[in-house]
């Protein structure tokens, strides 16, 4: 079996590289390609990759190349994990919009929009590369905004399904407060990419008794504490919004607060830089304790899940991922992409049932679906009237004047990554 990384480059890497060392009988990797351009992070990166598998056993090759084409050839899945334009565009995407008065952010918003249009021609010319080396091949998309990506590509007819970690931590920290094994819970999750509900907490499976109020009950504090929303909205709630759900939820309170301390760029690029220096020591063999704070938590043990089903050697029969609507929630269009519970296979994701959604969370859901489809065309036909039109409908914008004003200072902010501007 051969996987590749595009990004592989990322200091996310060493994370993905663990899981797969660890969950080797789940994924009995053969070849695993890292590719990435930037070769001095590369090199870094893939020094101590090759150091994990030596220290925990594994007998795969581990490759390094900045050739994509190459790196994909005979691929059986191919993982997408880039940044275009870097932690320097992210920082943009986190800053200008505050000038503003709206949130600044990479993944919603305006500069999530911002990380759509830099993102989505890119990730399709991989994709249509990936399919001229191996049209069987599945695609794992890990690149933000992930409802957005992978709506791109299943819509330009890839094999391509989009992974989140949100759920899978869900999972791991709902499992500990109820003391369980984390394969014990099953999530009725619902809804978009960062734009999610757990309206369920089952254990043993998708039909197993639902201890949601329960957890409310004997631990609403814990999980209020890490939403950072007060415990009595999400009590008043019944379900358990994801923390991006702040951003919609206490919008002003937040803009507040990311006025008055450095953006989270800065504060991962600084570690970036810490943890490329400790990936270079010859005598680290392990991923970094600081490589937690990083981000993508409990993600190698997503990936290996999802492309262990996908390719028919194991894996969860159930997983959360990101795959085309086909009527599940049947307010939204068939080509949506929906985040929620599906049985995995080599078919791919089919979504489990979903009960009616709550209208307080539908109506949501359908409005920044509308936004995703503008956001979309915007991303594949350019133009400044259509990043205006999906500004205007974003939820978080929403107002004309606001809409122009960002709309301006995204072109700007972005023009070297824009072919149209």
């Amino acid at each position: 079996m051969k996987l590749t990384v595009v990004g592989g480059g990322s200091t996310y890497t060493p994370e993905l590289i663990d899981g797969f060392a660890r969950l080797r009988d789940t994924l009995p990797v053969e070849e695993l390609v890292l590719v990435d351009p930037a070769a001095e992070r590369l090199e870094l990166v893939g020094g101590l990759a090759r150091r994990i598998f030596a220290r925990q056993g594994h007998p795969g090759r581990i490759v390094t190349t900045h050739d994509l084409d190459a790196g994909v050839e005979g691929a059986d899945a191919v993982l997408l994990q880039l940044r275009v334009g870097g932690q320097a565009a992210r920082e943009m995407d986190e800053t200008w919009p505050l000038e503003c008065g709206c949130v600044g952010q990479e993944t919603t918003g305006a500069g999530g929009l911002a990380k759509a249009l830099r993102t989505v021609p890119v990730v399709l010319d991989i994709a249509e590369r990936v399919r001229r080396a191996n049209p069987d091949a599945w695609i794992i998309d890990f690149t933000n905004p992930v409802g957005i990506v992978t709506r791109a590509l299943l819509q330009a007819g890839h094999k391509a399904v989009g992974l989140c970690n949100v759920a899978i931590g869900f999972q791991r920290k709902f499992a500990a407060l109820l003391g369980v094994s984390p394969t014990d819970v099953h999530l009725d999750h619902v809804g978009l990419n960062h734009l999610t509900w757990e309206t369920g907490v089952r254990l043993g499976g998708p039909t197993g008794e639902d201890v949601l109020p329960r957890l409310l009950a004997e631990h609403g504090g814990a999980v209020a504490e890490d939403l950072r929303l007060p415990r009595t909205l999400v009590e008043r709630l019944g379900v358990v919004p994801s923390y991006y759900l702040r951003y919609f939820y206490a919008h002003d309170e937040v803009v507040r607060e990311l006025r008055t301390k450095p953006s989270r760029a800065a504060e991962v690029a600084e570690m970036e830089r810490r943890l490329l220096a400790m990936y270079g020591d010859p005598a680290l063999d392990e991923k970094p304790e600081l490589l937690a704070k990083r981000g993508g938590a409990y993600y190698s043990e997503a990936a290996v899940d999802l492309a262990a089903a996908l390719l028919g050697g194991g894996g969860s029969p159930y997983q959360v991922v990101n795959t085309h609507n086909r009527g599940t929630l049947p307010f939204l269009p068939d080509d949506a992409v929906i985040e929620v519970q599906a049985a995995i296979g080599a078919k791919g994701p089919a979504p489990l049932p979903v009960p009616s959604v709550d209208p307080l969370h539908a109506g949501l859901v359908a409005n920044v679906t509308a936004y995703e489809d503008l956001a979309l065309d915007a991303a594949l036909r350019g133009g400044r009237d259509r990043v205006f039109r999906a500004l205007l409908a974003h939820p978080l914008v929403g107002q004309y004047a606001l809409a122009d004003a960002l709309t301006d200072q995204l072109i700007a902010h972005n023009r070297e990554h824009l072919a149209w501007a």
